[in-house]
């Protein structure tokens, strides 16, 4: 779990993409911090650490990720998000995030103002029902806040969030340029409840069918 409060922007060093996989591999000195075995985000992508030193770190990528994230588009010399999986005593700064990206979206639009900047994103319409203006989401893995919807041309949606200076410095967002592919993670609790309505579950704490006294 994560909470989508950026630490450090890393280096891509190698990407090598497979028929099987791939394997990735970032420069940074948090690496160092990292153990075997581990998570963290890349980009809002939850990897497993496989290898370290002290600048730089490796993390196999399934077939799955490469289909459905940005990693594999990934060339050396990208800079890249990295998180730490949260601590359990740690302070939940952002919002919940797993680091399972639910889609890609396009940046459609990047409108710089005085004091912050706004960023307009195009993503697949599927995702529509859980950007809600005021809402959490992530993009490459930092924790922002839904400014508002619309619908987008072709099957799309496109939603706004406001960056202040420190999020344009201290992660990649500050790059991102129309056209750029980024990752998105929309709430996880929004997910379950949709699950839970669909399935028309019974639950011990309500009034509904099978619940209650």
């Amino acid at each position: 779990m994560f909470t989508g409060i950026v630490e450090a922007v890393g280096t891509v060093a190698e990407v090598a993409p497979g028929p099987a996989g791939g394997r990735l591999v970032v420069a940074h000195p948090l690496a160092a911090r990292l153990e075997i075995g581990e998570s963290v985000s890349v980009n809002g992508c939850c990897v497993t650490v496989t290898e370290r030193s002290a600048d730089r770190f490796a993390a196999d990528l399934m077939g799955e990720t490469l289909d459905r994230t940005t990693l594999g588009r990934l060339e050396a010399g990208a800079p890249v998000n990295l998180e730490r999986a949260l601590a359990a005593d740690g302070r939940l700064g952002g919002h919940l995030v797993q680091g399972h990206v639910d889609g890609v979206g396009t940046i459609d639009r990047v409108t710089p103002h005085e004091a912050w900047t706004v960023l307009a994103v195009a993503a697949d319409v599927r995702l529509a029902p859980y950007l809600v203006e005021k809402g959490s989401i992530a993009i490459d893995g930092t924790s922002l806040t839904v400014m508002g919807v619309r619908p987008g041309d072709g099957g799309r949606v496109v939603f706004e969030v406001g960056l202040i200076p420190h999020t344009l410095e201290a992660t990649v967002l500050g790059v991102r340029r129309p056209g750029d592919a980024v990752n998105l993670e929309t709430d996880v609790i929004a997910k379950y409840v949709e699950r839970l309505v669909a399935a028309g579950a019974a639950t011990p704490y309500g009034t509904g069918p099978g619940g209650g006294s």
